[in-house]
Formats: structure tokens, sequence, C-alpha cells
């Protein structure tokens, strides 16, 4: 892409804990193919944060003036990251997580 920087993509402790709990839901509830192929789209929306980072909107529950946290929409799941010098990918929620639960997202180091 023109004038992007590419950066190196970063996880926080939460998101293979979250994606390993979505992948049980999934299998339990639609059977182990569908939940690695969601799982596996997850993974894949993530890994093109490294030059598409700023392609999605600005997390609208998290709001700054720098606009710094962001999210992708996946399916039921917000893939909620922030921008510095590299990507740190903070959590993987469903979007019907509280307003309390994703704010506190701030606080997540990387």
């Amino acid at each position: 892409m023109d004038g992007v920087t590419e950066k190196k993509v970063v996880y926080s402790d939460f998101v293979i804990p979250d994606l390993q709990e979505i992948f049980n839901y999934g299998k339990e509830t639609f059977g182990i193919f569908y939940a690695e192929r969601y799982v596996l789209n997850i993974i894949e929306e993530i890994n093109s944060l490294k030059i598409h980072y700023l392609l999605h909107p600005q997390c609208s529950r998290i709001e700054t003036k720098s606009k710094i946290y962001r999210n992708i929409i996946v399916g039921s799941h917000l893939v909620i990251y922030r921008i510095s010098e590299k990507i740190e990918v903070l959590r993987v929620m469903h979007s019907a997580s509280s307003n309390n639960k994703i704010k506190k997202i701030k606080q997540i180091q990387t």
C-alpha cells in the first residue's frame, strides 16, 4: 500500500485464551469444522493488520482523539487493537460485551 508503514503485530496475554474460548464454544455449538474455520478467519484478519491497520474504524466504545483504538468485526466478535510503534492486538471479544468490559481494554499492556 502506498505510504503505509508495515508494523509488527503483537498479542496481549488475553488473545490466545480468547481464541481458545471462541473455538471451544464454536466446537460445542456448531462442530469442529466450523469452529476451526471461524477462528482461522479471525487469525487471518489479525495477520492482515501488519499492513491494513488503518483500514478498520476507530473502536466506538473506546474513543480517543488520536483514534489509536480500532476494531475489526469478524462475525459476532470484535478484534480490538491499539496502534503504536507496533500493532497491539488486545482482545478478541463478543460484540455484545459490556461497555465497561471493553473500556478496561485501555489498561492492557503488551
